[in-house]
């Protein structure tokens, strides 16, 4: 492997699309890392592997307790780009005391992760980064929130485009939530609401001015932003359709709109627009997002190893930071 004494992190499903992202994104910012690339189809995790340098593959088998690991193997931490029903992945990372990382266990899916770990509080830390792309986000929402001495109102919109749900794994996971419940939750006047049908849609404009419908969707993004503002409503909602660039016969992109109510810090009452974009669609935002929740994980940077708790991406990650690090690789944001 490498001369480099640090044990490998374990990344599930990184020889999938976005998973390779993130291996690379990781790469990036800590070059020294080790990294094992697992999955079902081990030729594919060993070109991801050479791709990425200073990794190697394996074959990981969810159905067992070890994940058809060898004894001989030890990892610094485990990161999963898919839905694991049986937990294995996290049953695995706590009999060893490894960091976690999960992106693919919607709002109403987290129980039995969290009853995992108030089983066994003091064993790993897990990061639950089912957010949207994996804090892109709540921290932004959060870096633009500061400017306010009180929030009314955080309301968020998505554009996905149609051609950029991403892997098998990443449409299972639409699919998956989009069924699951007919109803998403949100908080409005100050109470949460399960709402469906006509509630459930908003028209919001995208980032040329066009109006989308967008459609109320169980992220933790909510429950995230209610927990670190004293926002009385906060809605997510995500439009999936032809993105602004695809309309013109460019290449597809990802926008995250951000709209804040409230009053600043002179007492003024006013009403902000974010807009945070990127040309290549989701897959590059979600790299970051794991990248960074990895490095903080085993504190590589912005503080010490995280110790054992169930921890959201803002209670790790200082907003500014990720928000830098999706600009450095390649998102755009504009104060409309």
């Amino acid at each position: 492997m490498s001369s480099n004494p640090r044990k490998p992190v374990l990344i599930i499903g990184g020889s999938g699309v976005v998973g390779s992202l993130a291996a690379k994104a990781l790469r990036r910012l800590q070059p020294d890392l080790p990294l094992t690339i697992g999955g079902r189809d081990v030729s594919r995790a060993q070109a991801v592997a050479r791709e990425v340098g200073l990794a190697d593959a394996t074959t990981v088998d969810l159905s067992r307790p070890d994940l058809g690991q060898p004894s001989s193997r030890a990892y610094s931490a485990v990161v999963l780009f898919v839905k694991d029903d049986t937990l294995n992945s996290l049953r695995y990372a706590q009999a060893h005391g490894l960091p976690y990382l999960g992106i693919s266990t919607s709002l109403f899916e987290v129980a039995p992760e969290v009853a995992l770990h108030m089983h066994q509080p003091t064993r790993s830390p897990i990061l639950l980064g089912s957010a949207w792309l994996v804090g892109a986000a709540t921290l932004p929402a959060l870096q633009f929130a500061r400017e306010f001495r009180a929030l009314e109102s955080i309301a968020i919109g998505a554009v996905l485009d149609e051609q950029d749900v991403g892997g098998a794994a990443a449409y299972a996971d639409l699919d998956r939530q989009s069924k699951a419940t007919p109803n998403t939750l949100i908080l409005e006047n100050g109470q949460w609401r399960w709402v469906g049908g006509d509630a459930a849609l908003r028209t919001f404009r995208d980032g040329e001015g066009q109006d989308v419908q967008g459609q109320a969707y169980t992220m933790l993004d909510p429950a995230s932003l209610a927990a670190a503002t004293q926002a009385k409503s906060i809605r997510f909602d995500v439009a999936i359709g032809t993105s602004a660039p695809r309309r013109r016969g460019e290449p597809f992109s990802t926008e995250i709109i951000f709209e804040l109510e409230g009053t600043l810090h002179d007492g003024t009452r006013t009403r902000v627009r974010h807009e945070l974009m990127h040309p290549e669609g989701q897959a590059p935002m979600t790299a970051v997002g794991v990248a960074v929740g990895v490095e903080r994980l085993l504190g590589l940077a912005g503080g010490a190893p995280v110790t054992p708790g169930l921890y959201l991406p803002h209670v790790l990650i200082e907003p500014e930071y990720l928000l830098r690090r999706l600009q450095e690789f390649g998102a755009r944001l504009r104060r409309a």
